[in-house]
């Protein structure tokens, strides 16, 4: 319910990434291994849930609502993927996100394949609008871009937002690769389509120390963090800093608001 569980309960980074947007918002999150007993405990608090199933996962329940979000810089991912391809085939409303920085072939690929596998689905467009916080200005400057580190990794991206707004902004990329030390390189060498940036990893404290180490190695005048953790709570950067945001912006179907307030009458919540 607050960012000191966090701490509490040892989360890794990427259980900090799920996390901590949402207790800013003031929702309170379970989380765990055991689905049913999350649910169980969850609606003793509230009648109604707000299930995420995380990275490319499943819901592990029969959902009353499922909103599948498909990546149109990856068109085929949904198709291509277990269990992707099965959320696809589940969805009641699927958002095509980051539809804005896609060409419109790769849109139009995701749509073929949702009308395909999934005729009565509705398939709503949006972008990723880049936000930005903090005073930091790059402009000619030489900066470290601190990446989502799943994104990137599994994801298969090179770079993402935070590299995109550092671009914007005129700030000059800082290349971390040759200063990465311990799990930090290991993870390049894993990973070689990495470009110039760092991936926000830390699933144990060994990672986040090298991750530490390698930010103190690499020389730059300025942070990009576009990473939804407040890597501020672990990491003394020592240098301005700017956190990148992104917000969902609905370009093109029916509003979500529309969508949701139908269900929310059809179950009695209006």
């Amino acid at each position: 319910a607050a960012p000191e569980d966090l701490e509490k309960a040892q989360c890794t980074i990427e259980e900090r990434e799920e996390y901590e947007p949402l207790l800013r918002l003031g929702v309170v999150v379970y989380a765990g291994v055991d689905y049913e007993a999350i649910l169980r405990e969850a609606e003793r608090e509230a009648p109604l849930i707000l299930w995420d199933g995380g990275n490319n996962d499943l819901p592990f329940l029969r959902p009353d609502l499922e909103v599948v979000v498909a990546d149109a810089l990856r068109p085929g991912h949904e198709v291509r993927y277990h269990p992707g391809e099965t959320n696809l085939r589940r969805a009641d409303v699927v958002i095509v996100n980051k539809s804005d920085a896609a060409s419109r072939e790769a849109v139009e690929t995701i749509r073929a394949n949702a009308a395909r596998l999934n005729p009565k689905t509705v398939v709503l467009l949006a972008a990723s609008v880049i936000r930005t916080e903090g005073e930091a200005a790059l402009q000619g400057r030489r900066v470290l871009v601190i990446e989502d580190g799943p994104s990137l990794t599994h994801g298969g991206r090179p770079t993402g937002a935070g590299f995109e707004a550092a671009r914007r902004m005129g700030g000059v990329a800082t290349d971390p690769r040759p200063y990465a030390v311990g799990s930090i390189r290991q993870v390049y060498d894993d990973y070689p389509h990495l470009g110039p940036v760092l991936p926000a990893v830390g699933y144990f404290p060994e990672q986040l120390h090298d991750l530490t180490e390698t930010i103190r190695r690499t020389p730059c005048e300025a942070v990009v963090i576009a990473t939804p953790v407040d890597l501020g709570r672990l990491i003394a950067f020592g240098k301005p800093t700017l956190r990148v945001t992104y917000e969902l912006e609905e370009r093109e179907g029916p509003p979500l608001r529309t969508l949701l307030e139908t269900f929310l009458r059809r179950h009695g919540f209006a």
